[in-house]
């Protein structure tokens, strides 16, 4: 992620579910085999701070007036409820040759207690009708984040932070460039701040869908590094934006998990076509663009897998 000339790219985990391990037994991976030990994998760990601080409260702030419920929430001793809740956890951390996340944020919808189509339309109307408030509840839970992340980074080191962020559709975002500066990217910069003090130097915007109209206010505000999950495919080709916007944006995914679905030809399309360029770019990591489904075979994982490991380690 450097751009340096590393031996290999590293080989992330996909996270497969057991449902879909189960479907493999069917097909042939044997029981006694552990999918990890089919292939090159570099163990990955990513920890959530428990910071979902709406849906805590009994009564969720609705008014700018009502916010100060939410600064008293957030006092000391909360801070320290939350940080206990890590510490055996990060303990088993430090002992793991692993690469080690910690996802910082669950974006601006999920942040601010939205779960359906109701509390969707309630954010926008209050984007328009009360816009201090949004700014408000955003900037209060970006700073307890802030404070939380200084307290685990004292005690363990990581590689990187990740900002998840559903805010797009495949059509693009789902607010505009200017609001998502506005009321999400300002209030992510606190926790930004920490990041930079402890020297982590990836920070990882993990987006879904469509989210090319925001990536130069991404990058204004601090962040360094793309994982775009279920895109189009078109609109967010990895090869187009390193075209853009260069050695400014690492790059994560890229690999159209759609193409695991058809036929060997596919896949080595798919990946020929695209991994060696960006790799010879560098700050690049190769992996699906979304979830390994039960509607893909073992067979094409399989082949998918081995055909990323011959190429980017230049066994082709």
């Amino acid at each position: 992620m450097h751009f340096g000339t590393p031996d290999r790219v590293p080989y992330l985990e996909e996270g497969i579910r057991k449902d879909v391990i189960e479907s493999w037994y069917r097909q042939g991976l044997s029981r006694k085999t552990d999918i990890s030990d089919l292939f090159k994998i570099d163990h990955s760990h990513e920890v959530e701070l428990d910071c979902d601080l709406l849906s805590t409260l009994p009564n969720r702030p609705t008014s700018l007036e009502e916010l100060s419920q939410l600064r008293n929430h957030l006092n000391s001793e909360k801070l320290s409820r939350f940080w206990r809740k890590q510490q055996k956890k990060i303990r088993l951390w430090q002992k793991k040759d692993h690469i080690i996340f910690i996802r910082v944020h669950r974006g601006f919808f999920l942040s601010m207690g939205v779960h359906n189509w109701g509390g969707f339309t309630e954010i926008i109307s209050l984007l328009l009708d009360d816009p201090g408030f949004v700014r408000e509840a955003m900037l209060i839970q970006g700073e307890f984040t802030a404070k939380l992340l200084d307290e685990v980074l004292q005690d363990i080191e990581i590689d990187a932070v990740i900002f998840s962020e559903p805010i797009a559709g495949n059509e693009g975002p789902l607010i505009s460039p200017t609001m998502y500066e506005e009321f999400i990217l300002k209030s992510y910069h606190p926790i930004l701040d920490i990041a930079n003090k402890h020297g982590i130097d990836t920070i990882i915007l993990r987006t879904y869908a469509n989210i090319r109209k925001l990536i130069p206010n991404i990058l204004k505000n601090g962040f360094n590094c793309l994982w775009a999950c279920e895109t189009n495919s078109i609109a967010m080709d990895y090869r187009d934006l390193r075209k853009e916007f260069g050695h400014d944006l690492r790059l994560i995914g890229g690999i159209d998990v759609d193409a695991l679905r058809y036929d060997k030809a596919t896949i080595r399309q798919e990946i020929e076509e695209k991994v060696p360029e960006l790799i010879a770019s560098g700050g690049f990591v190769p992996i699906a663009n979304g979830r390994i489904r039960k509607d893909i075979s073992f067979e094409n994982y399989v082949y998918y897998r081995s055909l990323l490991e011959q190429i980017t380690s230049n066994k082709n």
